[in-house]
């Protein structure tokens, strides 16, 4: 197996154009458990941690530009009020030690459906951005996940970092897991109230082939928000509203039995974690908070 190490972004894009079936590797959560078991041997490993650009973040008109190789933990300690949702998220993966080391790019290349950042990621409505020696472009989040553990980059690209709005209101985060701590997602859900555009972001973790967003259910959960006056008058949500919008989020799904949960447990499981997000996030909105 060959050992590529690039001190730059540039040397690191050469490196995948020459060697297209190299494997990037940053924090190794992921990468190395599948070495570890004999799942997956790659010829050759492109390890990012040299490379500086990919572990810095910034803002960028309005929204966070996150570097591929930003860790979990960082996310926890310097990004909690301008992107909480993702911050969250990033509080239930694994132990100290995993969250210190894995990346959300690393998160985002893996692209499991239990991947914890996605359903923040997906709510948010992030743009992830690739590059390669052709040049670099941004794919949507809903785009990005094309199948089980698949993404839409070209061979010779690399994930350089995930472009996410800074929440203009309250965001939350749910997780079902068979204990409480450092556990793969049954299935996870995430929330986001954009009360600025008065729009909704949904996004379902680990029932479906892919992470993906409830799309009618957010735009339904808009309408009746607007069409209560619920944005202004910020009242009390009725419990019709709760449970419908509970039961949107849940029709958005197609989960499978597996070792982890069924696919009823699961259905269930996001329609109450749906309906508890909400609760708390108008909260949240009602008391001004973020």
């Amino acid at each position: 197996m060959e050992f590529l190490q690039p001190s730059t972004l540039g040397e690191a894009l050469e490196a995948k154009a020459a060697h297209p079936d190299a494997v990037p590797i940053a924090g190794g959560t992921d990468v190395m458990v599948e070495i570890n078991f004999d799942k997956h041997r790659p010829s050759a490993l492109l390890d990012l941690n040299r490379v500086g650009e990919l572990a810095e973040w910034a803002p960028d008109n309005g929204h966070i530009r996150l570097g591929a190789g930003v860790s979990y933990a960082r996310v926890i300690n310097e990004l909690p009020g301008k992107l909480p949702g993702l911050a969250m998220a990033a509080r239930t993966v694994g132990s100290p030690q995993i969250r210190n080391r894995g990346t959300v790019g690393g998160n985002l290349g893996a692209a499991s459906p239990a991947g914890d950042s996605h359903p923040a990621l997906l709510a948010a409505g992030a743009v992830v951005e690739a590059a390669s020696v052709r040049g670099s472009r941004r794919i949507p989040i809903d785009e990005f996940f094309t199948g089980v553990k698949r993404n839409a980059l070209a061979p010779d690209e690399l994930i350089t970092a995930v472009l996410v709005e800074s929440a203009s209101g309250p965001q939350q985060f749910c997780k079902i897991g068979t204990r409480n701590a450092m556990v793969i997602a049954v299935s996870a859900f995430g929330l986001a109230l954009h009360s600025e555009e008065r729009t909704v972001g949904a996004g379902i973790g680990s029932a479906a082939p892919t992470p993906r967003r409830a799309t009618d259910a957010e735009r339904w959960l808009a309408g009746a928000l607007a069409d209560g006056g619920h944005w202004d008058s910020k009242t009390a949500l009725p419990p019709a509203l709760l449970a419908e919008f509970a039961n949107r989020v849940r029709a958005a799904a197609s989960p499978i039995d597996d070792v982890r949960g069924s696919a009823a447990y699961r259905l269930h499981s996001l329609a109450v974690m749906a309906r508890r997000a909400l609760a708390w996030a108008w909260a949240d909105y009602q008391n001004g908070g973020d």
